[in-house]
């Protein structure tokens, strides 16, 4: 490769980051009344695994859609209707073609339904994407809230992720630990950094053990975030903003 291919390699990189960052700060800067539908709240619901549909500022947003096998076996699959379905990757327990509406998988800036929606590589693996390739982490506003999805990775958050990712209203995060997900520990590390006012754990394990699933039980996070509050709501939550200062940890299930 010619030196002046990697310049320019180098350039179109930070150009690239440089846009989402710039969008990410607009989107956080932008009034409720501007995005996501205004502020009427959105309602959370638990599919089970990693699959969460939210419904709120006249939007659908199914994430992580699921086929029943792996540490997803025994769960019914997502088959519903959305107006977007945000994927950490295409990998059968968190990307599956099981439900219509369209599919974002590919880190960039989209605008769906309303909402302003940004997709942010980041490594699926322990060993920078070497094993297990690229997941994307997710952010956007909805019915007023900044929500993120950080299903489906175990990595590291960067600076300009933190920048990307901004302060969340609402953070859904994998916490069962395994080869794509971060440990208990791990998981609050991110939460203690990114500060959200809600956090909503997913993929980890409600069953008996399997020998197809090496994710683990919620309790480990749990313990490594003590003392913060944690509310047990069912399957469901709905939120309205202003959600307060301090987080909150809702179990859905």
């Amino acid at each position: 490769m010619q030196a002046g291919q990697r310049h320019g390699g180098g350039r179109r990189s930070a150009l690239i980051c440089g846009a989402l960052i710039s969008s990410a700060l607009a989107l956080s800067a932008a009034p409720a009344a501007r995005a996501g539908g205004g502020g009427s709240g959105v309602t959370i619901t638990s599919l089970g695994h990693s699959a969460i549909v939210v419904r709120g500022g006249g939007a659908t947003v199914l994430l992580n859609p699921f086929r029943a096998v792996g540490c997803a076996a025994g769960l019914a699959e997502p088959r519903l209707a959305a107006d977007v379905i945000l994927a950490s990757s295409q990998l059968k327990d968190e990307g599956a073609a099981v439900a219509s509406g369209r599919l974002l998988v590919k880190p960039g800036s989209y605008k769906v339904a309303g909402l302003k929606i940004e997709g942010i590589a980041a490594p699926h693996d322990r060993v920078g994407g070497k094993r297990f390739g690229f997941s994307t982490l997710w952010r956007w506003k909805q019915g007023g809230l900044d929500i993120a999805h950080l299903g489906g990775t175990t990595a590291t958050l960067k600076p300009e992720d933190r920048v990307l990712l901004g302060r969340p209203d609402v953070l859904i995060i994998g916490v069962g630990g395994g080869a794509k997900v971060y440990t208990g520990q791990e998981a609050a590390a991110v939460v203690r950094e990114l500060q959200p006012r809600r956090v909503i754990p997913v993929q980890y394990r409600n069953a008996a053990p399997s020998s197809s699933c090496d994710v683990g039980p919620i309790e480990p996070f749990l313990q490594a975030m003590a003392p913060t509050k944690v509310v047990r709501s069912g399957n469901s939550i709905s939120l309205v903003a202003p959600l307060g200062d301090a987080t909150v940890i809702e179990v859905l299930r």
